[in-house]
């Protein structure tokens, strides 16, 4: 496929990892990181754990042995993108340290973590699907939050906390940090 799309050269590759509870911003904050990136020429994919689910990791359950397959498979689609010199934005619960550590071991220096932070409150307001009550109902089984465990990042590059700043602002302050990074890394 020819792609008539001029990408800045220049700039170092990243894996960035959006971690937070469902419903707490993930894919909202990487799909609009996304646009301000492309739009200023980097070369970026959006790696989206609702839409890996469909398809590369369909054959997998929401045990924890499922959730840390469905990790390292993200980690390594990843790093195959990073490789070729590609911004990758991974939108994923990735819910234990132990997972998060899988995906910082595979990618390396080139992992960087955002907490996207939300109280389970919060999380459960925007929740439109109703995951959330029917998990507090029992209907699902091993949600995350509520009867499977969530450990927030021990020590992410970024916190945004989407309960106290406008979605404007955190994709804001993403991609300033995220421009900042591909520089000077």
């Amino acid at each position: 496929m020819n792609s008539s799309k001029t990408y800045i050269s220049n700039h170092n590759p990243l894996s960035v990892w959006f971690i937070g509870l469902p419903c707490s911003g993930k894919t909202t904050l990487a799909k609009g990181v996304f646009q301000r990136l492309i739009n200023s020429g980097f070369k970026v994919k959006v790696l989206d754990g609702d839409d890996l689910r469909k398809g590369i990791n369909k054959n997998l359950g929401f045990s924890l042995e499922d959730r840390t397959e469905n990790i390292r498979r993200v980690a390594e689609v990843s790093r195959l993108f990073v490789e070729e010199g590609y911004i990758t934005l991974n939108a994923v619960i990735c819910p234990l340290n132990e997972m998060q550590q899988i995906a910082r071991n595979i990618i390396a220096n080139y992992y960087v973590e955002i907490f996207v932070d939300a109280p389970i409150e919060v999380c459960e307001k925007r929740d439109l699907k109703g995951m959330y009550r029917k998990a507090r109902l029992g209907e699902i089984k091993q949600f995350t939050g509520i009867d499977s465990p969530f450990e927030p990042p021990v020590h992410p590059d970024v916190i945004i906390r989407t309960d106290q700043t406008n979605e404007d602002d955190c994709i804001s302050d993403i991609y300033k940090f995220l421009v900042e990074k591909v520089k000077n890394q």
